[in-house]
């Protein structure tokens, strides 16, 4: 395994709800389409046990409360500037939710081939800016 820093990444934080909808079909499978569709390097949908948003209301995994709108919480990690296109087409998707992007250091774990197709790929993207 051969492995490479990347230091221009940023991770994207969507929070919203388990009931939020977009065209009729559930939120958060929209937003991991549309992500797809950017090629954004990956994403993945945590569903939360408990929390509360802007309004203070108890969201419960719980099983004497029953709540249907447990917390959702979609991460994806990818180029600064992916990331900043991603958060253009996703925003207004959501009604009700907030959005978060921090830094990160990515190091990528991987064949040799696939190591030298990321670098190569990441010096060719940063050329065409």
């Amino acid at each position: 395994m051969v492995e490479v820093e990347h230091w221009n990444t940023l991770r994207l934080k969507i929070y919203i709800g388990e009931n939020d909808s977009y065209k009729g079909k559930p939120l958060y499978k929209a937003i991991v389409e549309r992500l797809r569709e950017m090629g954004i390097a990956g994403a993945t949908v945590y569903r939360g046990i408990l929390g509360f948003g802007k309004k203070s209301k108890m969201h419960s995994a719980d099983v004497l409360r029953l709540s249907t709108d447990l917390p959702i919480v979609i991460e994806a990690v990818d180029r600064g500037y992916k990331i900043e296109e991603a958060i253009c087409k996703i925003k207004p998707m959501i009604k009700d939710g907030m959005i978060t992007v921090e830094p990160v250091i990515v190091v990528w774990v991987g064949t040799e081939e696939e190591v030298k197709k990321f670098e190569e790929d990441a010096v060719r993207e940063s050329q065409a800016l």
